[in-house]
């Protein structure tokens, strides 16, 4: 009898994979590693960052400087590290992690990040 190894798929990995199909589904779309971090990105412009920051898992997207402090009031994000001063929130995912994580509402921030870089002229 062969044994067979099943392999868990660590909660990272998997928010990753779940990450990378609603990211790259969007034209033009690529991932690169920047500062040892997933990144996505379009026109060669950031529109997504997936990184563990202090802990915890987080999705960092751009949301503009004057919607920032709207989402700064949900204790769900954070501002970005280096990229906050720009208009950047990062989303807890550690937390969503270990529930269901809503992943309509990641799309969607997702999307809104993607237009507002991917609308940027050079």
């Amino acid at each position: 009898m062969l044994a067979v190894k099943v392999r868990r798929e660590t909660p990272a990995a998997a928010i990753l994979s779940s990450l990378r199909k609603i990211c790259l589904s969007l034209p033009n779309a690529h991932e690169t590693m920047a500062s040892g971090h997933p990144t996505f990105r379009v026109n060669e412009r950031i529109f997504a960052v997936f990184e563990e920051y202090r802990g915890e898992l987080t999705l960092a997207v751009q949301v503009g400087k004057p919607r920032q402090r709207v989402f700064l009031e949900d204790s769900r994000f954070i501002r970005t590290p280096y990229l906050g001063q720009h208009g950047w929130v990062s989303l807890r995912l550690s937390r969503s992690a270990e529930t269901a994580a809503d992943w309509e509402e990641i799309a969607s921030l997702i999307r809104g990040s993607y237009s507002m870089v991917a609308s940027r002229k050079r």
